[in-house]
């Protein structure tokens, strides 16, 4: 898979940052989409209530991003979906969906993609989170923002919670949505360990890089962010694929150095308040160093 480095700058932390989209470049599913397949149905067993949230009049619009899902996803990847008849058939694993399976929709849409798969809908004062199949977290925990709207979920994230210009601009610019038209955004965090459910933050104090004098091990976590508002129900599909590499990776990368430093700059830019979000108060040194070393002849 190709290393995905939206942290060299063309991305920057703590803004909208969303672009238009191609329809048919809606989701991107790579070649090692079994490995987190196999792990969602893991957690699915151990802890769904965990993952899965709805609020029930939520269900025509789970319903249409299946089915939307289910005409997408061959057509656009032959090689890794096929449909027969009323399953679809995903590839890589060889596992065989129901699509009328039984439970909400978004539990089968789930089981089909490696992205995790949420759901806004509109209400008289604004948009809110009305459903989410989220079996990769990073560090936020889904039934604490079920139901909440757009700015109350975001609450937590330095200048995005109520009464901010960048939640007001969310706000108007989910209502001008169109179908036609989806959305990308880039997000980036630099985690301590490589695991996919990461529901849990370990807080702006605490180390996360390893006890030793050298941050290690540290790995890019990369979440691939779309929307695309249904044209049927006038939900918004909020889907977030992620990639996540030991920093090492980076080596390899022709422009490694620039995109260092580059990352290294966007750090240094932090204000206290988002370093605290991003849980690199106490890191701050120690991960610049280690980025530091990238590139170093």
């Amino acid at each position: 898979m190709v290393l995905p480095t939206p942290y060299d700058g063309s991305s920057p932390l703590f803004r909208i940052g969303t672009r238009p989209l191609d329809p048919g470049d809606w989701l991107d599913p790579d070649e090692a989409m079994a490995a987190p397949l196999a792990e969602k149905a893991r957690l699915r067993e151990c802890r769904a209530a965990e993952i899965f949230a709805e609020m029930q009049p939520s269900r025509p619009a789970q319903a249409e991003l299946l089915a939307l899902l289910a005409d997408y996803l061959p057509r656009r990847f032959p090689k890794l979906w096929r449909r027969d008849g009323p399953t679809l058939i995903v590839l890589p694993t060889g596992e065989s969906v129901p699509l009328a399976g039984e439970g909400p929709p978004l539990t089968v849409a789930a089981r089909l993609v490696q992205d995790d798969l949420l759901l806004l809908t509109r209400q008289a004062e604004g948009w809110h989170l009305a459903a989410g199949s989220l079996a990769f977290p990073s560090s936020w925990v889904l039934a604490e923002k079920l139901g909440r709207r757009l700015d109350a979920v975001h609450a937590p994230v330095p200048g995005f919670g109520p009464g901010t210009r960048s939640a007001e601009v969310m706000a108007r610019m989910f209502d001008a949505m169109r179908p036609d038209m989806p959305m990308l955004r880039w997000n980036f965090s630099l985690y301590g360990d490589d695991r996919l459910f990461h529901p849990d933050s370990l807080g702006p104090d605490r180390r996360r890089f390893g006890p030793g004098e050298r941050a290690e091990p540290v790995f890019l976590r990369v979440e691939r962010q779309t929307l695309r508002k249904l044209p049927e129900t006038g939900a918004i599909a909020f889907t977030i694929r992620i990639s996540l590499d030991p920093l090492d990776r980076l080596r390899g990368h022709a422009d490694a150095g620039q995109i260092a430093a580059a990352l290294i700059g966007q750090i240094e830019a932090l204000t206290p308040e988002q370093l605290d979000y991003k849980g690199l108060t106490a890191e701050k040194a120690r991960i610049i160093a280690r980025l530091s070393e990238i590139g170093r002849p």
